[in-house]
């Protein structure tokens, strides 16, 4: 199942182009055009703080292409085929799961390589480094589980990015992947501070050795457990889901 949604990317590179140039695009604007006029707690340069934030918006809006995905399966009627073979009711999620973790490899080396050309860099060795990119892939993991649901959702493909984008822009702009929490309003700073996204990119700054990790809040100072443990929760309620309304397709 896996092997069957990477050769679907293969054959589609149009798909790989846009969810490529998406990031890149984050760390240009934001990077040169923006990044004169950003303030980073604690002081360092801003596109040294950008960049965490955009590895973790890049696992984000991927659900996106897991979400078409899955609607696309159900639209054409080949998940009733899958539904008469001998094969697990888990495997088409499954494999979808692993594939969206090979594309994230793939766009995080693709990031990792832009952000050095624009003057990024981990200061805390290869082992912390390696860290970091587990971490980024377990949010992956569990954000493939949502874009599964809500492709499950979605009545057909067409309708998946009135769906996705919605959520995922807000997700994003209300936590530090741009800004810090401490610079914004005091309750929407406290929002930002539990995003889920949030905790991930602390984590990753903190293990990269990046600036903007201030802050005196609990999900600052346990921003390692919560990228382990947000990923974790939303595996352990979207994974079932996704599964169960797959079984129920049809009946």
């Amino acid at each position: 199942m896996a092997g069957r949604y990477l050769r679907h990317v293969i054959r589609s590179p149009e798909e790989l182009v846009i969810y490529f140039s998406l990031p890149i695009m984050f760390v240009l604007v934001f990077g040169y055009v923006f990044g004169s006029g950003m303030q980073v707690p604690g002081g360092g340069g801003y596109r040294e703080f950008l960049l965490p934030g955009v590895f973790v918006m890049t696992m984000l809006y991927g659900i996106g292409a897991t979400a078409t995905a899955i609607a696309t399966d159900v639209g054409r009627g080949v998940v009733d085929r899958f539904r008469s073979m001998p094969v697990a009711r888990s495997a088409l999620m499954t494999g979808r799961a692993a594939a969206d973790l090979v594309r994230a490899v793939l766009e995080t080396t693709a990031l990792v390589l832009c952000g050095l050309l624009v003057g990024w860099d981990w200061h805390r060795g290869i082992g912390n480094m390696l860290a970091a990119i587990g971490l980024l892939l377990l949010l992956r993991l569990a954000l493939s589980w949502v874009g599964m649901v809500l492709g499950l959702v979605a009545p057909n493909p067409d309708t998946v990015a009135m769906i996705v984008f919605p959520l995922a822009f807000p997700l994003s702009a209300v936590s530090n992947v741009f800004v810090a929490p401490e610079l914004m309003p005091g309750w929407l700073g406290t929002i930002a501070a539990w995003n889920p996204l949030s905790a991930t990119t602390s984590a990753i700054r903190e293990l990269f050795g990046n600036p903007g990790l201030t802050g005196d809040s609990w999900p600052a100072e346990h921003a390692l457990l919560l990228a382990v443990a947000w990923p974790v929760l939303l595996i352990a309620i979207c994974a079932p889901v996704a599964v169960r309304m797959y079984r129920k397709l049809g009946r």
